[in-house]
Parts: structure tokens; C-alpha cells; sequence
């Protein structure tokens, strides 16, 4: 099992940043790929950013790159936190934002069948 929390969501301007964290704990062969996904309303479930626990590899989706951040804080083998640095915000960008993690990177890291775990997500309001 696999626990993943999210939190940093907020309203902000166009043009202004967040940071979204997400804690992950549990079985660490469960959490070794760890994505950030993103709904709006009425609209399917997208992959934002993915990173691999053990080596730092990222994938970005194409319009988010240059603009959103991955990086990782890998404190112990009992929970390791990834945070999603967002600048540059868009309305666009508004929607429910996603932790998942999977057991292994692929191609296919944007599926978002691939993924056994989730959070709960946390809200991000671009105004413009």
C-alpha cells in the first residue's frame, strides 16, 4: 500500500507560482515513479510532470515545460515528497492537481490506468 498527500494548492494571478507538495509512504517498490496529474471540469484526467524516485529522470507534458519544476526530497526509505514548482501560471492551468505513483517508469507515464495509487488532490485557481 501506497499513501500519497497532497497540499500547496491556492488562487493565484496569471503570471504568479505555486508550489505543490506531495508526501508519498508505504511499500517503497509501489512509489518507485511518482506524476503529477491535473482535471478540469469537464475534462479527462491529464498527465502534468512524472519523476523516478531513484534517479531523478522527469517527463514533462509539452505545455508545461520551461514554466513547471519537479524535484524530490527522498528522506528516508519510510516517505519520500516530490514537489511540483509551477510558475508562469495560466488560466489554463486551473484544475484539480493529482499525486499517483506506479511501480516503474515507461513511455506510458501520462496513463492514467497505469496507476494504482492516488491522493486526493488539491485545488489550483489561475485568474486572469
Amino acid at each position: 500500500q501506497v499513501q500519497l498527500v497532497e497540499s500547496g494548492g491556492g488562487s493565484v494571478q496569471a503570471g504568479g507560482s505555486l508550489r505543490l507538495s506531495c508526501t508519498a509512504s508505504g511499500d517503497t517498490w509501489s512509489r518507485r515513479y511518482i506524476a503529477w496529474f491535473r482535471q478540469a471540469p469537464g475534462k479527462e484526467r491529464e498527465g502534468v510532470a512524472g519523476i523516478i524516485r531513484t534517479t531523478n529522470y522527469t517527463n514533462y507534458r509539452a505545455s508545461v515545460k520551461g514554466r513547471f519544476t519537479l524535484s524530490q526530497d527522498n528522506q528516508d526509505n519510510a516517505k519520500n515528497t516530490v514537489y511540483l514548482q509551477m510558475n508562469g501560471l495560466k488560466p489554463e492551468d486551473t484544475a484539480m492537481y493529482y499525486c499517483a505513483a506506479r511501480e516503474t517508469y515507461s513511455a506510458t507515464w501520462s496513463d492514467v490506468s497505469r496507476y494504482r495509487y492516488w491522493g486526493r488532490g488539491t485545488q489550483v485557481t489561475v485568474s486572469s
